[in-house]
C-alpha cells in the first residue's frame, strides 16, 4: 500500500516537472544611443531582454528597472553555425527633423538574437538604411 501511494506522488511530481514551461533565454544590452522599438522610443543605456510570451519580448531598463513589451512579428531560425553570443540588430536610418534644416539618424530594433534558440523579427526597413550589430552578454 505504501508503494502504491509512492508511485502516485512520484508520477504526479513528474507530470509536473514534464508540463512545466521552460525558462526563456535573457541577454543584457549596452545600447550607445536612443533607439526604437515597434512603437516605443527609448533612451540609450543598458536593457535586459527576454521572451514573454509567443509574440512579445519584454525590455526592461536596467537603471530604471521598468519594463516595456515589444510585439515581434515573426520568429527567425537560428543560422548555421549558431550565435555564440546574444546580438540585436539595429537599423540606422537618416532623417530629416521637422524643419528640414538638420538631418539626424534614428535607430530602429529590427531583430534580437538570444542565447540557444530561434531570432525575433521585430521591424522591416525597406528604404535605404544601414544595419549595425549590439552584442550582448547571457544572463544566467
Amino acid at each position: 500500500m505504501k508503494l502504491r501511494g509512492i508511485c502516485i506522488v512520484a508520477a504526479a511530481a513528474l507530470a509536473l516537472l514534464g508540463g512545466a514551461s521552460p525558462a526563456h533565454a535573457q541577454a543584457t544590452f549596452k545600447i550607445p544611443y536612443p533607439f526604437q522599438a515597434a512603437d516605443l522610443k527609448l533612451p540609450k543605456g543598458e536593457y535586459r531582454f527576454a521572451q514573454k510570451d509567443e509574440g512579445h519580448l519584454t525590455l526592461r531598463q536596467e537603471s530604471t528597472g521598468k519594463e516595456f513589451q515589444v510585439a515581434f512579428t515573426k520568429r527567425l531560425v537560428q543560422p548555421s553555425p549558431p550565435h555564440d553570443v546574444p546580438e540585436l540588430v539595429i537599423d540606422a536610418v537618416g532623417d530629416f527633423v521637422p524643419s528640414y534644416t538638420e538631418y539626424v539618424t534614428d535607430y530602429v530594433l529590427a531583430e534580437v538574437w538570444l542565447p540557444g534558440g530561434d531570432g525575433f523579427l521585430i521591424h522591416v526597413i525597406k528604404g535605404a538604411h544601414q544595419s549595425q550589430t549590439v552584442k550582448g552578454q547571457k544572463v544566467k
